[in-house]
């Protein structure tokens, strides 16, 4: 149970199921429900605090459509077969839907997925190795297999070797004198390398729940093969109350918990289009096409290579 528990704390239902997009390729979506295809989202870690592998599967909507809230659950994908080979094995995940929660702990998972268990039907389902049989190590690739609706989807992923930070300093935010408030400035050692990329989580307070900034993704394109020192914002969530003073900085005495993520080209692909997607809303912007790594679907099969960091921005 602590090991459904832990995976519960850790998901975030998929936003890109409301959206597909591209950032280099206008599109003119098709919304005929006949196409409705399999959408993937799924991660393999590595590294202290990884979470275990999970896969999510739901069904894309038509671009241009409202999700009653007594059909949400119907979005949601179950009773397919999904394995991962990891190299060695080949390990088929376990399928985990809410209904089979027990009562005494339905409060505290809808609380952590931010539902309201009075006003909520959906029968949200994760199919996850409950029982760590899948080898997670540094520089394995990971096959995904997924078996549904006489449908096969397969991807393929890679936890990269962990970069890690090498410097944490904090700062007064620029502007009017704060004694509340801190910037915190990083510093990374890229090693010299055809490329490398990365993503990153913020959390504060007790209750440790990461969530990525708007834009989580960088490559090394500006510091390949130097020590570079740069700002890490602290993350906020979408839809939240934006208040220019404080954003992006972290309260002093608070406790913060930064997760920094080395990924591979595809997985940064999928999150540098999808935060485009997400950043460039408006009237006059465009649809765009999320890159994804998934063959037969859409969405995203990802690994993460992990260093985990524990900070205090001291009072002043």
């Amino acid at each position: 149970m602590m090991h459904i528990k832990k995976l519960i704390y850790s998901l975030i239902i998929p936003t890109f199921i409301l959206s597909q997009t591209s950032c280099e390729e206008t599109f003119v979506p098709d919304t005929s429900v006949s196409q409705q295809e399999i959408v993937v989202e799924g991660y393999v870690e590595a590294g202290k605090d990884a979470k275990p592998v999970f896969v999510i599967l739901t069904r894309s909507i038509p671009f241009i459509s409202t999700i009653e809230p007594d059909k949400f659950s119907e979005l949601f994908v179950k009773n397919a077969k999904i394995t991962v080979f990891d190299g060695d094995k080949t390990v088929e995940l376990n399928e985990f839907c809410l209904s089979q929660i027990p009562d005494e702990l339905k409060e505290e998972v809808y609380a952590v997925l931010g539902l309201n268990p009075d006003s909520t039907a959906a029968d949200i389902c994760v199919y996850a190795d409950l029982f760590g049989k899948i080898t997670r190590e540094y520089g394995r690739k990971y096959d995904l297999k997924v078996m549904v609706d006489d449908k096969i989807l397969t991807a393929t992923t890679s936890i990269p070797q962990p970069i890690g930070l090498s410097g944490f300093k904090w700062s007064d935010p620029p502007g009017a004198p704060n004694d509340t408030l801190a910037q915190l400035n990083v510093t990374i050692n890229d090693p010299v390398a055809e490329k490398n990329f990365y993503r990153y989580f913020t959390a504060t307070g007790k209750d440790r729940q990461f969530i990525p900034p708007f834009g989580s993704v960088t490559d090394d394109a500006i510091f390949n093969g130097k020590e570079f020192e740069f700002p890490l914002q602290k993350a906020q969530r979408r839809g939240g109350d934006f208040d220019p003073v404080t954003f992006g900085l972290y309260e002093r005495g608070d406790s913060v918990f930064v997760k920094w993520c080395a990924i591979d080209k595809a997985h940064f692909e999928f999150w540098n289009t999808r935060d485009f997607s997400a950043n460039s809303g408006g009237p006059f912007s465009s649809y765009t096409r999320i890159s994804s790594n998934v063959t037969g679907g859409l969405g995203i099969w990802g690994g993460y290579a992990i260093e985990s960091y524990s900070l205090y921005p001291p009072p002043k």
